[in-house]
């Protein structure tokens, strides 16, 4: 089991830069995830692991070894790309063996290996068929499948779900997540899919503007984000802005958000993020009344926007079952105080941070520190 460890990597194209001095570490036999909208350096960042590209700055290390400017042949990394990049002409077999044979073992070993590496993606019976007689889950396992047989220290996965439908992205991604615990071996998965983040990962590295925006568990960066940013990327949030006072967030427009920050001082300036499922609708006393101005039925979960009298606009998301208000209605809200997470960033920006006990928990998430996965 291997770490990636980046130290002060920054990567320039003329006068963009695509990293921006970033330090992290992926830990050594976890699943980590880099997390970011389009443009924010996720995809530099494998390929600076993968060394397709050197960095125009800063160091990369693989465990002990300094890898910076170590040729992409010599780095010991499978890569699985969104695209499968099969061969179509060779078989299943043979498309497996390849990377086997460009290392020139024995006929007896690839034989051995490949036959195992088939049972684990589950498609032993396969190996003379050519790609483009399995469906694509199927072609995504083999890619996969390659990407392991000659036991690499890192696995980079290259948004490799992208390409199938939803249906069997659960099924691969399922299978991927079992696979790598199996396996234990050191994963970086490339992705802008919030979900995968979520479900696949053990760390997650969310990205933008070529900076590390936040670092963390998926709990960690769901229910703790650092940012206004980190909150609305991972997820529908609701935000709560005001000043604080008599344990509650009091906004411009005459709102009330009960909330936790006992140690804020009276008129600080906050920011707080409720998530949807924390909302209860009711139809006696709540915290605020509102009206409900959309309803968006899911199946499992009925998402509800609403507005309050004063204008601000909040999203409840509640299951099927407890669902039963219309379009039009008028509803109370509630929602248990504790669940408002108060947006480091916000607290910060006014020199609240060091009095509020959401600021001590969150001081490894600031976007200006190192970020070192745990």
């Amino acid at each position: 089991m291997t770490r990636v460890r980046f130290n002060g990597i920054t990567k320039t194209y003329g006068s963009v830069r695509a990293i921006d001095n970033i330090s992290v570490s992926m830990h050594s036999g976890a699943f980590t995830t880099i997390l970011g909208p389009s443009g924010s350096g996720k995809t530099t960042i494998l390929s600076l692991i993968a060394g397709i590209i050197e960095p125009t700055s800063g160091t990369i290390e693989v465990g002990e070894r300094d890898i910076t400017h170590l040729p992409a042949s010599e780095r010991n990394t499978g890569l699985v790309f969104q695209s499968y990049a099969l061969f179509p002409h060779m078989t299943i077999f043979d498309n497996i063996a390849f990377p086997l044979r460009i290392r020139k073992a024995s006929a007896t070993e690839i034989k051995r290996r490949v036959g195992e590496v088939l049972t684990q993606v589950r498609l032993e019976g396969f190996a003379d068929r050519k790609p483009h007689q399995l469906s694509g889950g199927q072609q995504q396992r083999v890619a996969l499948a390659r990407a392991i047989v000659f036991k690499p220290d890192i696995l980079l996965l290259d948004e490799p779900l992208a390409a199938l439908d939803r249906n069997l992205r659960e099924e691969v991604r399922i299978e991927i997540r079992a696979l790598q615990h199996s396996l234990g071996i050191t994963t970086v998965l490339v992705t802008h899919d919030q979900e995968e983040a979520m479900s696949l990962s053990d760390h997650v590295v969310l990205m933008s503007h070529g900076r590390i925006e936040q670092v963390g568990t998926p709990d960690e960066l769901y229910h703790r984000p650092a940012t206004r940013f980190a909150a609305g990327f991972l997820g529908t949030a609701n935000f709560l802005e005001g000043t604080w006072r008599d344990g509650a967030i009091h906004s411009e427009r005459g709102e009330i958000f009960p909330s936790h920050g006992k140690a804020l001082s009276p008129g600080a300036r906050v920011t707080g993020m409720l998530r949807p499922d924390e909302v209860r609708l009711a139809a006696g006393p709540g915290v605020l009344e509102g009206r409900i101005v959309d309803v968006d039925f899911l199946g499992e979960v009925v998402r509800y926007t609403l507005s309050t009298a004063q204008g601000q606009e909040l999203r409840a998301h509640v299951t099927g079952q407890h669902a039963r208000h219309r379009e039009g209605a008028q509803v109370h809200l509630t929602w248990d105080p504790d669940r408002v997470w108060l947006l480091p960033d916000s607290l910060e920006a006014k020199g609240e941070a060091a009095d509020d006990p959401a600021a001590d928990r969150a001081e490894h998430l600031h976007p200006a520190k190192e970020r070192i996965t745990q």
